[in-house]
């Protein structure tokens, strides 16, 4: 992994090590997911971001770090495809809901049961108490992350 070291705090270190150990290990499988779909990773991005619910455009682009012109053009190549669908929204008659289409769902199914989503070699030889440790941890942050969020 390479290191660019930043001024802050050892928190900050920690972080920038671990964001710069999954951008520079997910290439492959970001490869390995558009082989399988046959779409541009970045449709796909979408596509994951339905499976719960229909969404507005505003709040798609929000869940995908996009701007809206950019989450118009995706939403307009994925219906186009037939993996996606607009529908009115039931509380304001300017917002659309997006919503994935049978075929989308079936399309991210069969993502997730033939692409492998291993951790990196680094990860998969820590001992089993690093590994409970490491576990520990980021359940810790995900219970802040969550009980942030419910304050916002």
């Amino acid at each position: 992994m390479t290191r660019h070291p930043t001024s802050g705090s050892e928190a900050d270190l920690i972080w920038q090590a671990l964001v710069s150990l999954v951008w520079e290990t997910r290439g492959e499988w970001r490869r390995k997911v558009s082989e399988a779909t046959g779409l541009p990773f970045s449709r796909v991005r979408v596509l994951k971001r339905l499976l719960d619910a229909p969404v507005t455009l505003k709040q798609l682009a929000d869940m995908t770090d996009s701007d809206a012109p950019a989450t118009t053009v995706a939403v307009n190549d994925l219906e186009e495809r037939g993996l996606v669908q607009r529908q009115p929204h039931p509380d304001s008659r300017r917002a659309k809901l997006v919503s994935l289409t049978p075929a989308g769902r079936k399309l991210v199914d069969l993502m997730h049961r033939t692409v492998r989503d291993d951790a990196p070699p680094a990860v998969q030889q820590l001992s089993n108490t690093d590994l409970a440790h490491l576990r520990r941890i980021l359940d810790k942050i995900e219970r802040f992350e969550q009980s942030a969020q419910r304050t916002d």
